[in-house]
């Protein structure tokens, strides 16, 4: 049977976060000092915050963070399709004129030891929003009922930071997804465009997960979900994660993502979806270097058969700021998906993208970035190809040239 908590239970979960936050932003402004210090939201150089984050010590209100995100970009396509999509991709798929990838608001309240409890909510609209909602094949990708209204939600989430150890923060809701490298917000990567790497992972989550530092060096987090894909609905069983962060040096981090579980309407043990992620990056002054390897699985309950599905991915990134605004990227990436249970079509796609940007920050709490980018795509495979012309027919091959500007507020 499927569940339906999304559609009967969202709506007084969300009305409870909003009160829970304005009720604590009450106590917070009548308690607090006034003398507050905060710092721009986008750092310099290859520091590369979550949007809207902060790590400003202070009183119980400077644990408060509000703040705004804005992305628009312009995508040229050798190919000019018809349709004006880009196959196969589930962000910045709009082509031939300019669009909002993403605007989004939020409000946050971090957690500390002398205020425990924390919370995140925010709204998000746009091109990217677009692509959160899954479409079937396969049928476990049938979208829950309201998926349109769910996936404008950014945050909607509480935390509670336990007094165990280093501190154990237990955070419940809709979270953010966790096995990839690259960010949902474009103005925190290196590169404009996301890889596909990262298009066919969650960006979200609903469930709940717990995180603990163990040392200075080592993070461990854990996840209890409802499944891969959180707008979709195929079954009553949860799915896990981990997250491994180990800081081997002050120069290189090794990350570890897994994720199993069911995501099939058959919810036995032989039918559970596996998926690895891993990635080294090493950051030093200007440079950046920087992989990530995916492979994934899954056993097929409804086809003839039973077949093993599988797909694999890997991409590099390479950075170097020079000079103080100017910062150039590049990333080769592939993405195999012999079986077509990710992309839709049985497909291997290779992908070369150059990045230029820019960044600003003309005012306080302001950052700004105007990004100029080349990338070549190639797909083959009996599903393979980009859409071409006015009939849409699918070529292998495809040219894109953009152009984006982002503006990132936060305090």
């Amino acid at each position: 049977m499927k569940r339906n908590f999304l559609t009967t239970g969202m709506p007084p979960i969300l009305g409870g976060v909003v009160l829970f936050c304005l009720s604590m932003l009450m106590v917070s402004v009548a308690e607090a000092d006034e003398n507050l210090t905060s710092d721009t939201e986008i750092e310099s150089g290859y520091a590369r915050p979550e949007t809207g984050s902060s790590e400003t010590p202070g009183p119980e209100l400077s644990n408060w963070h509000y703040g705004a995100y804005l992305d628009v970009g312009y995508a040229l396509d050798s190919n000019n399709p018809e349709n004006g999509l880009w196959r196969s991709k589930s962000t910045t798929f709009k082509l031939g004129e300019p669009k909002v990838n993403m605007a989004m608001g939020y409000v946050r309240k971090e957690t500390s030891p002398q205020s425990r409890w924390g919370m995140a909510f925010g709204l998000q609209a746009g091109v990217d929003v677009d692509g959160l909602v899954p479409a079937p094949p396969p049928a476990a990708n049938e979208p829950v009922a309201d998926a349109d209204l769910y996936r404008h939600f950014s945050d909607a989430n509480l935390s509670y930071l336990v007094p165990l150890g280093n501190g154990l923060k237990v955070t419940g809701g809709l979270i953010k997804g966790y096995p990839a490298y690259e960010s949902y917000h474009a103005i925190e990567n290196p590169n404009y465009t996301r890889g596909y790497l990262t298009d066919f992972v969650p960006y979200f989550l609903v469930g709940a997960k717990a995180a603990y530092p163990v040392n200075d060096r080592l993070d461990l987090t854990f996840f209890a979900v409802t499944g891969y894909n959180y707008l979709a609905n195929p079954n009553d069983q949860p799915s896990y994660g981990l997250q491994l962060v180990w800081e081997a040096s002050s120069d290189i981090t090794f990350t570890q993502n897994l994720y199993y579980g069911p995501d099939q309407k058959d919810t036995a043990l032989e039918f559970w979806r596996f998926f690895s992620d891993s990635i080294l990056e090493w950051k030093r002054g200007p440079f950046l270097l920087a992989a990530s390897f995916d492979v994934g699985t899954e056993t097929q309950a409804d086809q003839v058969g039973t077949p093993q599905n599988n797909w694999m991915s890997g991409a590099l990134w390479a950075g170097w700021q020079f000079g103080e605004p100017w910062s150039v990227a590049l990333r080769p990436e592939f993405y195999w998906d012999p079986d077509g249970l990710l992309t839709g079509s049985i497909q291997f796609i290779q992908a070369y993208t150059a990045t230029l940007k820019y960044e600003f920050s003309p005012f306080p709490f302001n950052t700004m970035q105007a990004t100029l980018e080349y990338r070549f795509d190639n797909s083959t495979g009996s599903g393979g190809g980009f859409y071409e012309g006015p009939d849409n027919r699918l070529v292998p091959d495809q040219h894109l040239v953009l152009i984006a500007f982002m503006w990132s507020f936060g305090k």
